[in-house]
């Protein structure tokens, strides 16, 4: 499959630097690739790409490992309802300070070395598993394990990273819609290894344990290849560039500043928290309710709770590509557009699952929501990358954040015991991700505009915009450049039918 976007030529390539490079695929001014090529491997555009999907899926398989095989560890942990709740937001807490260290990380060392780090410090927890013996020691490891979600932000990083505008939406959505399969995948793969552990001869208070070596194994082997097959940007690794002259370290306070003090980054960290937050949910109880509600078997279970998950294959990733297709004859104000419909349909579905009494039915609505839920995540970070250029790690990071305070939040006042029925509970979050896609509507680029207003009459630029992050005297030193030039490519935000002052 190949995704075009509009400037470069193949094998080209318009570097500031006394060496030229050459690309196996079209690169703008940023070396950036406007074509995004999914069968292709290409060096480093392409291999970043898979890398970075790899690692997060190994990432996601291993934290919720867990999920599927509740009802054999529940029995030999003697866990409580309050227990599983207590561990579900255990997984998706731990991750929320590590997706903001994350994404600062990215600005300062690439994405990856902060990645691969992350998911090698991470890989223990997931082989104690092995070792525990009460609820606490279940809470902890996957409170730990859950830290390795924040690999999603060096995905969003490395992809905005590698791939230009026009087709950056599309990137990403594929990137972490293959990434989140995970959750799906590992609804089949854990009960699958249980089962074959088992009919080895092992007890299956014994398999369940010995399971848990197959996620971590695979965890760390993506960390590794991230390290020795991965590159930070186009033009290099960070370390090189930086030793060599060629990119400046940035000053790790003006990154934050500039992250932090822009109100987009907050909006698209509420409506992240639920959509994306939405979906850490379900991946944590949706096995249980199909188990314990319609009485099916674990095996059953596990194969529907997948089916949710493994519409990751084709929904982000059919995110990102609209949020593409809208800017290409909307600009960012089809984006917008796009974004808020998808993630207010994909809550109204939400709310419809829990009110359905019906096995069938309920399969049914839950597979259609899987689809505007994932979807409306590959759209959200089809604006993310506009946000901020000088701090695009912290924006992606605070919006990856927004994802897991949401899932948490959402598992402490509707999952969390026994005060709500989880059917109750499903309705609610529905509910609260329909309230809270509506900031969507405040979102305002004064070069693009918003969903309900054009852009300004005062004919405010990109240029203008994205040097704003840039002092006299950083601009002086020629710090700028890099935000200068994706100022000049982002241009394809105006879109193609509306009318731009500077036209």
């Amino acid at each position: 499959m190949d995704i075009e976007g509009r400037g470069g030529e193949s094998g080209t390539t318009a570097t500031t630097t006394a060496t030229r490079r050459r690309f196996a695929l079209p690169v703008d001014a940023e070396n950036k690739s406007t074509t995004f090529r999914l069968f292709s491997v290409a060096k480093p555009h392409m291999r970043a790409f898979h890398l970075s999907w790899f690692q997060f899926f190994c990432c996601f398989v291993s934290t919720f490992a867990a999920p599927p095989l509740l009802p054999i560890i529940r029995e030999n942990l003697n866990l409580t309802a309050t227990d599983i709740g207590n561990a579900g937001i255990a997984s998706v807490s731990g991750s929320v300070f590590a997706r903001i260290v994350m994404g600062t990380a990215c600005d300062l060392f690439g994405p990856r070395l902060a990645s691969a780090a992350l998911t090698l410090s991470t890989a223990p927890a997931v082989y104690f598993t092995a070792g525990i013996k009460s609820p606490i020691g279940f809470i902890m490891v996957r409170f730990f394990a859950g830290f390795s979600l924040a690999t999603f932000v060096s995905t969003q990083f490395w992809m905005s990273s590698m791939f230009s505008g026009p087709v950056v939406g599309s990137a990403n959505g594929i990137a972490a819609g293959w990434g989140n399969l995970g959750g799906g995948a590992t609804q089949l793969i854990m009960p699958l290894v249980f089962s074959v552990i088992q009919q080895m001869g092992a007890a299956k208070f014994t398999a369940w344990r010995i399971a848990f070596f197959i996620p971590g194994l695979f965890q760390t082997f993506s960390a590794f290849a991230v390290l020795l097959f991965g590159q930070d940007l186009p033009d290099g690794d960070y370390w090189a560039m930086h030793k060599a002259g060629e990119k400046e370290k940035d000053k790790v306070g003006k990154v934050i500043k500039h992250g932090i003090t822009n109100y987009r980054g907050w909006i698209t960290a509420l409506a992240y928290g639920y959509c994306f937050g939405v979906e850490l949910t379900i991946d944590n109880i949706i096995a249980e309710y199909f188990f314990d509600r319609f009485h099916l078997d674990l095996k059953t279970a596990g194969i529907i709770a997948a089916s949710f998950g493994l519409a990751n294959f084709f929904a982000r990733p059919g995110g990102g590509i609209l949020s593409d297709l809208m800017a290409r004859r909307f600009g960012m104000r089809g984006r917008l557009w796009s974004w808020w419909i998808i993630q207010t349909l994909g809550g109204v579905l939400c709310a419809s699952l829990g009110q359905i009494d019906s096995l069938t039915g309920s399969i049914v609505v839950m597979l259609i929501f899987s689809v505007f839920v994932q979807a409306s995540c590959g759209l959200t970070f089809g604006v993310v990358p506009f946000i901020s250029r000088r701090s695009l790690g912290v924006i992606s990071g605070m919006t990856g954040a927004g994802g897991n305070v949401g899932a948490v939040l959402t598992q402490l006042i509707f999952f969390k015991g026994s005060k709500y029925s989880k059917e109750t509970g499903i309705t609610l979050m529905g509910i609260m991700s329909i309230a809270c896609s509506l900031p969507i509507c405040l979102i305002y680029f004064p070069q693009w505009g918003g969903m309900f207003c054009g852009p300004s009459s005062k004919k405010v630029t990109e240029e203008d915009y994205y040097l704003a992050e840039w002092s006299s005297k950083e601009k002086a030193n020629n710090l700028h450049l890099g935000s200068q030039k994706f100022a000049e490519t982002s241009v394809s935000e105006r879109g193609r039918a509306t009318t731009h002052p500077q036209t």
